[in-house]
């Protein structure tokens, strides 16, 4: 009989990031002989799947509501029956060796987790950003980042309108975030919780979390599916989402300051304010647009280096990985997880969060560093993901977990086709 995995999210379709690893992780497993489940929230978008009976109705912030539909909205946000229910349901269909769950607050919220514990179902999250001890998941407000509700007082939220910058909406997540505390959902509930990067466990850590409840196991990339290309193209390429936390305007700036040709590949909030700044500075900026697949790697693959000059507490980004397999050094700014990956002298360079002077010295000294010397940055990067961040380290970390959480390999399941 094949093993069981139940994978939870929020989104069925990729999104973003977290939804990219729900995905992934689930052909992963199913690629090594497992049956998959699923259980998210009906979304328009969302890849079909048997499963999706048993999904929660949709919720979304922005959306135009009546006010009795609002009322019934906010307090699935805050503890959703609905989910609890749909998930005995589906239990009783599927009886998992293990539920992996991913971003499951506001749309499903943490209400689920007594139900796997209820059902003896070892269970394990991969915290993907800071939500279960920031209520805003970034740790990061309009004034920058931030660490005020470290003591439990999440009446900073509303104060801040730390959601959304809306009062109402952080309200709903304040109200959230008390709750689950004083019901300890996630700790109460969950066997362990999967961290890509040492940073953030240390930062819950600091927020009074035990470190006993967490692993630490990277993402991971398939770099012999990436052909790379050393040789350094003339110009420096942003890849990702034009939001303020990217710190895509610091980039604009230092890169006019430096003289330097930069692409922008991604769209977001902030696309026509940067391409304003990008025009009056005069500087030799190029925006791509959203490009992804082969693509944006071919993007990747003719510049010099990658520049993720991020102004928030990053977890571990996936562009970082895809970038070193791809060929390229990264320039990094030193915050969050990124200075575990980048590699001073090695696989890039990295600069002060923020600082556009100092990202502006990185350029240019990058931009005139030899081209072979570029190339031998890359080829260290491509090594360093082959040998650290390769699917193989990472289904054995997660197979050495569950183990260790109690799950009950079956012996022919046990070895997988990567490591065999």
């Amino acid at each position: 009989m094949a093993m069981q995995l139940l994978s939870i999210n929020s989104y069925h379709y990729r999104r973003g990031g977290a939804d990219a690893v729900y995905f992934d992780h689930a052909a992963l497993f199913e690629s090594m002989g497992w049956r998959n489940a699923f259980f998210a929230m009906n979304y328009p978008k969302n890849v079909p799947t048997p499963w999706s009976r048993y999904f929660v109705d949709e919720i979304q912030f922005g959306h135009d509501y009546s006010l009795a539909e609002k009322v019934a909205k906010a307090a699935k946000v805050i503890y959703s029956f609905e989910a609890r229910s749909r998930l005995a349901g589906l239990l009783g269909d599927f009886r998992p060796d293990v539920a992996h769950l991913h971003n499951i607050y506001h749309h499903l919220s943490p209400s689920i987790l007594p139900v796997l514990r209820r059902e003896g179902i070892p269970s394990v999250m991969t915290a993907h950003d800071l939500k279960i001890a920031c209520p805003n998941n970034k740790m990061l407000n309009h004034l920058g980042v931030c660490e005020r509700c470290r003591s439990g007082n999440y009446l900073q939220v509303v104060k801040n309108r730390c959601v959304q910058e809306s009062t109402a909406a952080s309200a709903i997540i304040s109200v959230e975030s008390f709750l689950h505390r004083w019901l300890d959902s996630y700790r109460r509930n969950l066997d362990r919780i999967v961290v890509p990067s040492r940073f953030y466990i240390d930062k819950f850590v600091e927020w009074g979390w035990p470190r006993a409840l967490f692993t630490y196991i990277p993402n991971y990339v398939e770099a012999d599916t990436l052909v790379p290309r050393f040789e350094p193209g003339g110009h420096f390429l942003f890849l990702g989402r034009l939001a303020a936390e990217k710190g895509v305007a610091t980039l604009v700036g230092a890169a006019a300051r430096a003289g330097v040709s930069l692409k922008i590949a991604g769209t977001g909030p902030l696309e026509a304010q940067l391409r304003q700044i990008a025009a009056s500075s005069g500087a030799d900026i190029e925006f791509l647009g959203f490009r992804s697949g082969n693509d944006l790697h071919d993007c990747v693959r003719r510049c010099r280096a990658v520049v993720v000059p991020s102004e928030w507490y990053e977890n571990a980004p996936m562009s970082v990985l895809e970038s070193f397999a791809l060929g390229k050094p990264v320039i990094g700014s030193r915050i969050g997880g990124i200075p575990e990956m980048v590699r001073p002298g090695q696989t890039g360079w990295l600069f002060e969060s923020g600082n556009e002077i100092e990202l502006a010295d990185v350029l240019a000294r990058a931009a005139s560093t030899n081209d072979d010397d570029v190339a031998t940055l890359g080829r260290a990067a491509r090594a360093v993901v082959a040998h650290e961040f390769s699917r193989t380290r990472y289904v054995d970390s997660m197979l050495a977990l569950y183990r260790e959480i109690g799950v009950v390999m079956r012996t022919e399941e046990v070895v997988s086709p990567v490591t065999a």
